[in-house]
């Protein structure tokens, strides 16, 4: 878990958490297309150097649980448990699962699969982990064609779209281009969406957020309807957003935009637009931002990600997310347990880049983790997540649902 400094864009204190090991790869590439079901492969010492289990969670989805190094009796540096589960994207969807069903709020992955009877799921993407806007996301959010978060620091997203005969993934770099337009074609740029507003800024927020905007009372708001200002709330902030209409926040220069252009009964709407690199084949039915990505075409590619992470982030061994697809288009959703040293140690990105290719992944991208690290299946927490408290509610979740 690192916090982004409180000077910093204002936004989000996220939950983060997060080398290609030669032990890793040189015991295990062989003994991954040997042991799917439950079985061992010995070390030259005689020890177990890994053993797998699996089991079907539900049609088209496979679990399977990957110890390596003796984690059972806690020797030597290198313990790692890994939970896997295997799609068929044929028979399978995955979809984005958001806590409470809102922008901000937090709830725990066991809870969000439970409620909303997804067969499996693990947590999502980063976000913000303390203050009023709790649960609000750390990167892009796209769902249903609309954007409900703005990409942070040109991290990439998950794009994932369950139309036609089976699910499809991509990872992708996404370049938002966001503005407010008023009467007479006045336009300005909108910084931020169902977020934080600071100094100087113009924040959109949606019905998808939450009841109301939550700000203070340092700025203005112009509530629209129908296209139109139907309020404008100088002074008092945390006003109520419409169904089907948003609330344009305003401080400082931007409310100076907002005063002079957002008069009540005045035309006024917003423009959003996603633009995709690589643009994938497919209109997706969600993008959820991540980072950084791990492979592409079939390459490992951390460390050439352009987003900026905390110190250590990526050298220091943490419990890992990660989703990835195979070139024959199964979707691998990843849990490394790490931060304990009994069991599992965790991996760097670099280790977790490694496991993906030796998983088969042509495509993968890390996700939030370190105490956020949660794989449901079977109804049940299949690993060990970290927090000393256990499972840490989070602002969002990955779901398989059978199609």
């Amino acid at each position: 878990m690192w916090m982004r400094p409180a000077a910093e864009r204002g936004r989000r204190p996220w939950s983060i958490p997060v080398t290609v090991f030669a032990a890793f790869v040189l015991t295990s590439a062989l003994a991954a297309s040997r042991t799917l079901a439950a079985g061992q492969s010995a070390s030259p010492h005689g020890k177990p150097a890994e053993t797998r289990r699996s089991g079907i969670v539900g049609p088209g989805i496979e679990h399977i649980e990957i110890r390596r190094g003796d984690s059972s009796v806690g020797i030597g540096p290198d313990r790692w448990i890994v939970n896997v589960l295997v799609v068929d994207p044929s028979r399978t969807r995955l979809a984005l699962g958001r806590a409470g069903d809102k922008g901000v709020g937090t709830e725990t992955t066991s809870a969000i699969v439970r409620r909303l009877g997804a067969l499996a799921g693990t947590n999502g993407g980063y976000f913000r982990t303390e203050g009023p806007y709790r649960g609000e996301p750390g990167g892009i959010v796209l769902q249903a064609g609309k954007v409900l978060s703005e990409p942070y620091r040109k991290r990439p997203g998950l794009a994932v779209s369950n139309k036609g005969p089976r699910t499809r993934l991509a990872v992708v770099d996404v370049d938002l281009r966001a503005e407010a337009v008023a009467a007479k074609k006045i336009r300005r740029r909108i910084d931020g969406i169902n977020r934080p507003r600071l100094d100087d800024e113009l924040i959109l927020f949606t019905p998808e957020f939450d009841r109301t905007t939550l700000t203070g009372p340092q700025g203005i708001e112009a509530v629209v309807e129908k296209g139109r200002v139907s309020a404008v709330r100088d002074g008092s902030g945390n006003t109520a957003i419409p169904r089907g209409g948003a609330v344009l926040s305003a401080h400082g220069k931007a409310a100076v935009w907002v005063r002079a252009n957002a008069r009540r009964g005045v035309r006024l709407e917003w423009k959003t637009e996603a633009r995709f690199d690589p643009k994938p084949p497919f209109s997706p039915d969600f993008v959820l931002g991540g980072g950084p990505r791990l492979v592409r075409e079939g390459r490992a590619v951390a460390g050439h990600d352009p987003g900026t992470y905390a110190a250590g982030f990526a050298d220091a061994r943490h419990p890992r997310t990660a989703v990835g697809v195979r070139a024959d288009g199964r979707i691998l959703l990843v849990a490394v347990d790490g931060r304990q040293p009994e069991r599992s140690v965790g991996m760097t990105i670099a280790e977790l880049t490694a496991l993906l290719l030796e998983l088969g992944a042509v495509e993968a991208v890390n996700m939030d983790g370190g105490g956020s690290t949660t794989m449901v299946a079977r109804g049940r927490v299949v690993n060990s997540p970290s927090d000393l408290t256990g499972e840490r509610p989070v602002g969002d979740a990955l779901l398989l649902f059978r199609r």
